[in-house]
């Protein structure tokens, strides 16, 4: 083995540990009361960390589609027409198992008012442990498996981005961007975010 080996080794190993770092604090944190993005944002964030954008003045969602945990093909655009709440998650994740039984509670409450929701579950390099997440949880809604959190990063800047893990977003009728929060929810602050969407016509 030559001697130039081991600094290199040494090396490569804090390059990983600096990468680690920071995918730590980009994750599983936040404090739901930050705007994000940059840009001339048309949103406003409430005193519960919840940003809203009015009807009038909506994004378009972008194209978010993949497989499910389960394999099946799963377009959001297909979900035109209802409300859809979009949960980034991730099975290593502390506030995503808090929250977890908060937003199954919320989905059966609401799917008959045309409510769909959707998990992206993102970092899990074994769909394994997404699964077992939501077994565990009792999680029936799907969720899209994301290990690279490629579908993170078609939200463009200045709009209601996912930035953490957990993030939510809620899509209108109309498959705009209607709101958003980078906190961990309960059912009733859950129910605070979707409730005028569900309510509008």
């Amino acid at each position: 083995m030559s001697s130039g080996s081991a600094p290199r080794r040494r090396s490569t190993l804090l390059a990983a540990t600096a990468v680690a770092g920071a995918l730590t604090l980009s994750a599983c944190g936040g404090d739901g009361g930050q705007a994000g993005g940059g840009g001339n944002t048309n949103f406003v964030t409430g005193s519960g960390g919840i940003s809203t954008v009015a009807k009038g003045e909506r994004t378009d969602a972008p194209k978010l589609d993949g497989a499910t945990l389960d394999g099946t093909p799963l377009d959001i655009a297909d979900y035109k027409g209802k409300v859809v709440v979009l949960n980034f998650w991730g099975s290593w994740c502390g506030p995503c198992r808090a929250e977890a039984k908060h937003f199954q509670k919320v989905s059966k409450e609401t799917e008959g008012e045309g409510v769909q929701f959707v998990g992206v579950n993102t970092r899990d390099p074994k769909k394994s442990l997404a699964v077992s997440f939501e077994e565990d949880f009792g999680v029936t809604y799907p969720s899209i498996y994301d290990p690279t959190g490629k579908l993170l990063l078609r939200f463009p800047k200045g709009t209601l981005n996912p930035q953490a893990i957990p993030s939510t977003v809620v899509v209108d009728r109309d498959g705009k961007l209607a709101a958003r929060t980078l906190a961990a929810l309960d059912a009733e602050k859950l129910r605070k975010m979707i409730d005028p969407l569900i309510a509008e016509k």
